[in-house]
């Protein structure tokens, strides 16, 4: 048999000792482990070498012995199947177990007492030469834990084997390939590795031995070697926090001893994050489309989102996950954002234009509400919008990462339900008239990208329109001739719309209020024809439908809006500055800031809300009752005589109508205004407006009680300072909310002209408007744009149409 030799350097000594073939059989015999040299010309045997002196070296360097029989340096333990056991170790440990240097010093010290030294380790186990722990394979002790559990080592019989530090370099059962840390066994010509002395590590001894019970069961990853043989934790999230918190009892106790608890909430997050992204993707952008049947759908989304994770490496995959649940809460806002328009605007949200709605609509809610559930209402809002982004992102990379650990049922499950979704789609088929198969985001995305593209041609295409205009060129003297000599008022009435003429709970207040009021002013001299006008804007922006009417121009988003105000088209207030026999003046209660748009419009002077002398209280968002604002509005202009002689054009809005409809002023003595005090206990009687909002019943009976108010303050106010020469033009700016008006409601308004002398009426004959203040339900219907042209037809006005 050809020999074997190997020299170590006994730890704490520096001498180099040689271990004879002999002398290795016969303490191998002596261990009782089993043969510790395997026979067989030509059988490869697994072994390691470490320079270390006293570390166990990795599993898996393969040696092959040139002689018949290979021996092992060292004496090797007895193992169980498929393990080994080095020589000199103290204790074998179950697979994954890891000792720190403190326990395996301990457990190394008595380790193999009497004949035979070690312990057996179990199966996929590799106890360290002259470490006194046995190791999971591919666990690496440090050189000076081995050096301080190898001093002690293997006392009696076999004493001298593990007494050798460094003697042992363990082999896992089985061929595995060489790494890069592995060294090739020395050759049968006996090849002697000098390793550098270690100093031996003073330590007390126990004289038992430590029982398995109490070892350790705690899995260590694997530790790299940096230049110079520091180690460097692995690059495993995973097997970082173990180690990290291998040293604490109470994370390992947490760790292991509720694995069932753990397993349960596992699987928990995972289905709540399949659901979040699941109803993300099937979401609606309407109230009334939100029901079971909306979520219990196909995405078509998920299935080609889970076959491209699939097929990409980890890093990308992560990276487009989240980013995939970034995009998916962001369509899940601008959803939310469509159904609060639709139900408040009655149109979609648009991402172009309506940011700065947010800040109207934060002052709203301050009105209605107050500063404080404001604030709370905003940080709520943010919060959520927040998380979503967060949950969803975190939601995505979680499922990204679920699918790419079952790579298998993951790519069954996708194509499955590919097949499904293609099936269903294909056959149209339904759950309560809602299509299986979706693809709302993919919709939804096109719907917002389509909305930006309309918006930005939009924008180009109406600048050319409101250079056109009929009566652009038209001179003064040649607008509203027939109309000279009287005292002209347009009025809006906030929110006074169709419904609240048509709608069975709203209507019978209204209606039967518009006929006594048709009664009083026939008494007062006064006459009136009424019909429809199609606003442009639907629950709210007033200014839109304040704006379509007077400039002749179908003004329905912000930016028509900005191009109309700065614009020189000719609106039907300045038409009556430009004849230069009026002076013009607005009575604008809900205007609380600066107001530019006032040059557009042609007025001489505004008065806003802080220039009418309220002392009163606000009601909700509306500043100060009607019936006090058309008072000032009699004491400041027009019951003054000017001193010009000019006739009087007035432009005014009334807001007591305002959503949320509480409280609701009353009707009080003309003569007891005064600064508006006597409406506190008016005010603090009245409904608190989040009990309203909270009501669609309520909402909708208040809202019908406001328009009865407004309608009946202006004409009170018209009977009590009315003259021959008064013309009143007075209609709605647009429907109030869907939740008040209805989910499919018109975008309808009523508009009468009233007046004492007969031959106003007459001009507008040919209309075939309804007599009275109440339309018809058939009465004619036009485009809200139309009236400024007709209006100017109908009293004179010729048309010199100006282009550019």
């Amino acid at each position: 048999m050809p020999q074997h030799t190997s020299t170590r350097q006994s730890p704490g000594t520096g001498e180099k000792t040689r271990t004879k073939p002999a002398e290795a059989e016969a303490r191998a015999e002596q261990s009782g482990a089993g043969a510790g040299a395997r026979t067989g010309a030509g059988t490869r045997t697994q072994t390691r070498t470490e320079a270390d002196a006293g570390t166990g070296s990795e599993a898996g360097t393969e040696a092959k012995a040139e002689a018949a029989t290979a021996a092992r340096t060292g004496a090797e333990t007895g193992t169980e199947a498929g393990t080994e056991a080095k020589a000199g170790t103290g204790a074998g440990t179950r697979a994954g177990a890891r000792i720190d240097a403190e326990t395996a010093t301990s457990a190394g010290a008595e380790a193999a007492t009497g004949a035979g030294a070690g312990a057996g380790a179990e199966a996929g186990t590799e106890a360290k030469a002259g470490t006194g722990a046995g190791t999971r394979a591919g666990a690496r002790i440090d050189a000076e834990t081995a050096t301080g559990a190898g001093a002690e080592a293997a006392t009696g019989a076999g004493a001298e084997a593990g007494a050798r530090a460094g003697a042992g370099a363990g082999a896992e059962a089985g061929a595995v390939e060489p790494s890069a840390y592995e060294a090739d066994a020395p050759d049968a010509g006996g090849t002697q590795a000098e390793v550098p002395e270690a100093p031996l590590p003073e330590t007390e001894v126990p004289e038992a031995e430590l029982p398995e019970s109490q070892v350790p069961k705690v899995e260590v990853p694997d530790v790299e070697a940096r230049d110079g043989g520091a180690p460097r934790w692995p690059r495993s999230g995973r097997a970082a926090l173990f180690a990290l918190g291998a040293p604490f009892p109470a994370v390992r106790r947490r760790q292991k001893g509720h694995p069932v608890v753990a397993r349960v909430l596992s699987r928990a997050v995972t289905v709540l994050a399949a659901a979040l992204v699941i109803m993300a993707m099937v979401m609606p952008n309407t109230v009334v489309d939100l029901g079971p049947a909306r979520f219990a759908r196909i995405p078509a989304e998920a299935v080609v989102g889970a076959a491209v994770m699939l097929a990409l490496p980890r890093r990308p995959r992560t990276v487009l996950a989240a980013v995939a649940g970034a995009v998916l809460a962001a369509t899940t806002v601008l959803n939310l954002l469509d159904m609060g328009f639709r139900q408040y605007l009655g149109r979609d949200f648009n991402p172009v234009l309506d940011w700065s709605l947010l800040g109207d609509a934060q002052s709203y809610l301050e009105d209605s509400l107050g500063r404080t559930a404001t604030l709370a209402a905003t940080a709520g809002v943010i919060v959520v919008v927040l998380l979503l982004f967060v949950l969803l992102a975190l939601s995505t990379v979680r499922l990204s990462n679920l699918l790419a650990r079952h790579t298998g049922p993951a790519s069954r499950g996708t194509l499955i339900a590919g097949v499904v979704w293609i099936t269903c789609s294909s056959l149209g088929l339904e759950i309560s008239g809602v299509p299986i198969a979706s693809h709302r985001t993919t919709t939804a995305l096109q719907d917002q990208v389509q909305r930006v593209t309309d918006t930005l041609r939009d924008e180009a295409e109406f600048r050319k329109v409101a250079r056109v205009d009929a009566f652009g060129n038209t001179p003064g003297s040649q607008l509203v001739p027939d109309l000279r000599g009287k005292d002209v008022i347009f009025t809006f009435v906030e929110s006074y719309g169709r419904s609240a003429i048509e709608d069975p709970i709203e209507a019978p207040g209204v209606d039967r209020l518009l006929d006594e009021r048709t009664k009083a002013l026939a008494q007062a001299g006064y006459h009136a024809k009424s019909g429809w006008l199609t606003s442009a804007t639907y629950g709210g922006g007033s200014w839109l439908g304040h704006s379509t009417t007077m400039s002749g121009l179908w003004v329905s988003n912000q930016q028509r809006y900005r191009t109309v105000m700065a614009s020189d088209h000719l609106s039907l207030t300045e038409a009556f500055k430009k004849t230069g026999a009026w002076d013009t003046v607005g009575v604008m209660p809900g205007v609380q800031k600066a107001w530019p748009e006032q040059k557009y419009y042609g007025l001489d002077k505004v008065y806003n809300a802080f220039q009418l002398g309220y002392r009163g209280p606000k009601f909700s968002w509306s500043t100060m009752p009607d019936q006090y604002a058309l008072e000032q509005f009699q004491r400041r202009v027009h019951g003054r005589k000017r001193a010009d002689g000019k006739d009087l054009m007035s432009f005014v809005i009334l807001t007591s109508s305002h959503q949320p409809w509480a409280p609701v002023p009353k009707m009080i003595r003309w003569d007891r205004l005064g600064d508006g005090s006597a409406f506190k206990s008016i005010e603090a009687a009245g409904d608190r407006p989040a009990d309203v909002i909270a009501d669609t019943s309520r909402s909708r009976q208040e809202y019908g009680r406001s328009v009865e108010y407004s309608v009946t303050a202006l004409t009170e106010w018209l009977t009590r300072y009315g003259t021959d020469d008064t013309v009143l033009v007075f209609l709605g700016d647009h429907q109030p909310i869907a939740r008040v008006s209805g989910n499919h409601a018109s975008r309808d308004v009523p508009i009468s002209i009233v007046a004492r002398d007969p031959k106003v009426l007459d001009r507008i004959a040919g209309w075939g408007w309804t007599d009275g203040l109440r339309p018809a339900h058939d009465a004619p219907v036009w485009r809200m744009s139309a009236f400024r042209d007709r209006f100017l037809t109908a009293y004179g006005s010729t048309p010199h149409p100006k282009k550019r």
